[in-house]
């Protein structure tokens, strides 16, 4: 059996550091995004939420939103702090349907300049605005934010502590933090299992994923209270299942572009991470989780 213990790096095709390498990823694969997953309305880098009355995949990544705004009870003109805003698909949805104020934050300017290209398309810069900062020691002062947002992008943490420890921090008292991704939900795997963990961490540059009991007390220890967890593993399966069956569809194509370097390896990682991340679910090595905590 092998082990993935917390706060370790199990990227084993890592070429620069961490935060270099997740730039890399986002930037070399956003056309993988653009023309098979997201849209100019939805903008989103993530799974989606489907309930009873979801129709489309498009409706389905908004939802998203829609579940995280209703959990973390978000109120006309919050101050809110997007962290890992991709392309600013979430930040301008609160900007939208809630006047909030947002900022998003993202490693990377390439991002931080689409995101402020699309807030411009939708005469919202008054109200999102952008900037390339790190989620775990932003330059923010403390008792700055209502909500701490995160869809998808807390998995990219290496310390996921230091995260929150961050978003205590920011957050103004009763402040909520709110984020929606990926846990690991056993720690040791064979090594069937363990080759399709290892495939996806490298394909999304992901070190390490907590289990959903490691990121409570993480949360616990933090300050924060009131600690609610939705498992929405069975809601994001449609959009996990699309993701892997245009991953077979293509793979033919994937195979050819590959071999004549007509794709990076990020984009080739990216290809067989959206083949394998369907296991992950289906097989209960992970599940889909979200959080929604007070600060006290």
């Amino acid at each position: 059996m092998i082990s993935l213990v917390p706060g370790l790096d199990y990227r084993t095709r890592a070429t620069e550091t961490l935060n270099e390498d997740i730039v890399r990823y986002y930037n070399e694969c956003y056309w993988d995004y653009r023309t098979s997953w997201l849209d100019a309305r939805n903008l989103a880098i993530h799974y989606g939420f489907w309930d009873e009355d979801t129709q489309t995949h498009s409706q389905s990544l908004l939802n998203m939103n829609r579940e995280l705004a209703e959990m973390a009870q978000i109120r006309p003109g919050s101050r809110i702090l997007d962290a890992g805003c991709g392309i600013g698909g979430s930040s301008l949805w609160l900007a939208e349907h809630y006047g909030a104020r947002v900022t998003g934050i993202t490693l990377g300017e390439a991002q931080v300049e689409l995101a402020g290209k699309n807030a411009a398309k939708r005469n919202l810069s008054e109200l999102a605005n952008f900037r390339v900062a790190d989620f775990c020691a932003t330059p923010f002062d403390s008792e700055t934010f209502d909500v701490v947002w995160g869809i998808e992008s807390i998995c990219h943490a290496l310390d996921k502590r230091a995260f929150v420890e961050e978003a205590v921090r920011i957050l103004k008292p009763g402040g909520r933090l709110v984020c929606a991704d990926g846990y690991a939900l056993k720690r040791e795997f064979n090594e069937g299992e363990w080759q399709i963990v290892t495939t996806c961490l490298n394909g999304w540059q992901i070190p390490n994923l907590a289990t959903p009991d490691e990121f409570r007390a993480y949360l616990e220890e933090s300050g924060f209270g009131e600690i609610r967890f939705r498992d929405a593993t069975a809601n994001i399966m449609p959009s996990s299942q699309r993701l892997y069956q245009t991953a077979l569809l293509t793979y033919p194509m994937q195979k050819l572009m590959a071999w004549t370097r007509l794709r990076t390896p990020a984009q080739s990682g990216n290809f067989y991470t959206a083949l394998n991340q369907y296991r992950i679910f289906r097989d209960g090595l992970g599940c889909y989780g979200i959080f929604c905590t007070v600060k006290s």
